[in-house]
């Protein structure tokens, strides 16, 4: 359905910000376009968040066998934009989640929300991107109706000057884009074997659609870091993306990227090296794609240590100096900070030594780096101390896992009999990433501690590949570590040192044995407000939770139909400050699924600054 926002007009976001008595915008997925996911509004507070309650629903009407929603609202004054299990892009009504318009790009890929550029003039052009399937889509935010001027009739083919070979592969757009004056990057998914498509980060011409930079993830012969890869090995290769998205410090036009791993995942005798520009925070101009500065996270990866989130651009306090800075959350537990201008690390990183791989062909970079501060959010090691206490009959099933297995030491790599590796491959930290408070210089993330089972099996091109992506659970299916297996952690950056930190969900049928609250795994992030809150879904056991910032408090909770996998959003429409958090269920946690969306405000009696 196309309709008109009629009295919904579109004006400038600096405009909307200005106060609490009007509209404020979420503007992009992280609110700012350094992605901090900080709101400075107050109605809903430490005192007032026990009054929330629903204020209205939406249901997408498109959820599908394993299907998820994973997007997180934009809301541009008053208006609402949200992507749909199968990718349709649809407006609402902020303030009572009315349909005004929808367009179906006829995608069934996970989405994790839009992009939205104003140039900015009264009455100008505004639009929102959306990337599905392999392609790039500009719509006129006021009907919906693709932009004709952009690429083909509003549609820009990602694969087209891309050459043959990735025709049929994988490729594609699952992170909103990042939009930066008239420029749109847009980050991609890829194969994770070989050969497949490139990871390469690309910008594209907000107005016509023209691709205007192009940076090589793997550098090409005769570019820097290009030694780092056997001769020809940095051919066709696949991974190397940055699939999670982008982050922004406009004041120094800088664009942030976390880089995912190379292909093959779990083998890499083809790529002895450290492989640049795998498993990279990297640091490009905005303007031009040319790197700046990168720091890797994992040589050499093994373990499918993808970097799954943006840096989250930020500042710390260091001896009565404020300091710019990027924080990177990673699957391997860790936080690692930098400066935003030079990539120093602000806290000691060490190089410890590795545990070498007993598979032909292999080569295990011999170290691999670790911070000093903040402490591992994760455990990054599994001992028979570290199993399971939940049951005698889980601990003694873990056991005997454990002891068939190799174990015990730091990045054990993949192997014949079987490694377990820990964090898992879904973290450690997820693409839910993390938010920053600065007024406090707290950072928030959720992590896991559902370690892996990797084991590799010969295969037809004489090397190894994934046997199955297999958790190390016990009989039951829960994790066969101790809990927790979630973390809510708040990460005081002046300091290096938690500032607190909480199990994050719970499994009822062990609550109801009696066992203590042990965590669940959990994908969706936190935002975190001026009103003291910390607001997340993710967890396991359906609920959508709001803490005391300050100390990791439970103010508030709302037992949601189905999972929140989703970040969620925070905005003002007529001086009444919402809540909103997508209920999709459904799949990496396989639990049931959902379609709505759910806005949380509260009553008209109690919604005054």
């Amino acid at each position: 359905m196309l309709g008109t926002l009629s009295a919904l007009i579109l004006v400038s976001p600096s405009t909307a910000q200005l106060n609490q008595t009007g509209n404020v915008n979420w503007e992009n997925v992280g609110n700012d376009k350094g992605a901090t996911r900080y709101s400075k509004l107050t109605q809903i507070n430490r005192k007032s968040v026990k009054d929330l309650q629903v204020a209205w629903t939406f249901s997408t009407g498109d959820a599908h066998p394993g299907s998820t929603i994973e997007c997180t609202p934009i809301v541009i004054d008053g208006v609402m934009f949200v992507t749909t299990a199968k990718v349709k892009v649809v407006a609402l009504n902020a303030a009572n989640g009315k349909q005004i318009w929808e367009y179906d790009p006829k995608g069934t890929n996970v989405n994790r929300g839009v992009g939205y550029w104003s140039d900015e003039k009264p009455n100008g052009a505004r639009r929102i991107i959306v990337t599905s399937k392999g392609k790039l889509t500009s719509l006129d935010a006021k009907t919906g109706i693709p932009d004709p001027t952009f690429g083909t009739n509003g549609i820009v083919d990602l694969r087209a000057g891309m050459g043959e070979a990735i025709q049929n592969q994988n490729y594609g757009s699952t992170s909103a884009p990042a939009i930066y004056r008239d420029l749109i990057y847009v980050s991609f998914h890829t194969t994770e074997d070989q050969p497949g498509a490139p990871g390469d980060v690309r910008a594209f011409n907000v107005r016509t659609g023209q691709q205007a930079w192009r940076f090589h993830t793997v550098p090409h012969e005769g570019e820097f870091g290009n030694e780092t890869w056997p001769k020809d090995g940095w051919k066709d290769r696949s991974g190397t993306n940055a699939w999670s998205g982008y982050s922004l410090d406009t004041k120094n036009g800088i664009l942030f990227a976390g880089i995912g791993s190379a292909a093959s995942d779990f083998y890499g005798s083809d790529r002895h090296g450290t492989n640049l520009f795998a498993n990279c925070t990297i640091a490009l101009d905005a303007m031009t794609g040319k790197r700046i500065w990168h720091f890797q996270t994992t040589h050499h990866d093994l373990w499918d240590h993808d970097l799954p989130c943006p840096p989250v651009v930020c500042s710390i306090m260091r001896k009565g100096k404020k300091i710019d800075a990027v924080a990177q959350p990673t699957k391997t537990g860790y936080v690692f900070l930098f400066d935003r201008l030079t990539g120093k690390p602000l806290y000691d990183v060490k190089e410890v030594p590795t545990t070498p791989s007993d598979l032909p062909g292999e080569q295990v970079w011999p170290t691999q780096p670790i911070p000093v501060k903040p402490p591992a959010l994760s455990p990054v090691t599994i001992t028979e101390e570290s199993l399971t206490n939940i049951s005698p009959e889980a601990h003694a099933y873990a056991l005997e896992v454990f002891r068939k297995s190799r174990a015990g030491l730091p990045y054990v790599p993949p192997s014949l009999q079987g490694s377990l590796v820990s964090p898992g491959f879904h973290g450690g930290a997820t693409w839910s990433g993390a938010s920053f408070d600065p007024t406090t210089n707290y950072l928030y993330l959720n992590t896991n501690n559902a370690p892996f089972l990797c084991k590799v099996n010969p295969n037809s091109s004489g090397g190894f590949e994934l046997d199955n992506y297999t958790y190390f659970t016990d009989k039951e299916g829960y994790p066969a570590v101790k809990p927790p297996w979630g973390n809510l952690t708040a990460i005081d950056l002046n300091t290096g040192e938690f500032a607190w930190r909480i199990p994050f969900g719970e499994h009822p049928a062990l609550k109801a044995k009696g066992i203590p609250p042990t965590g669940t795994q959990n994908f969706g992030g936190t935002i975190v407000t001026a009103g003291g809150l910390v607001f997340i879904g993710a967890t396991m056991d359906e609920k959508f939770h709001a803490y005391d910032k300050s100390n990791g408090k439970l103010l508030w909770e709302y037992q949601l139909p189905a999972g929140g996998y989703a970040t969620p959003s925070t905005y003002m429409v007529n001086g009444k400050q919402f809540v909103v958090i997508a209920a999709g269920g459904g799949g990496k946690l396989g639990t049931k699924i959902g379609d709505r969306f759910y806005a949380f405000a509260l009553p008209d009696s109690k919604n005054k600054n």
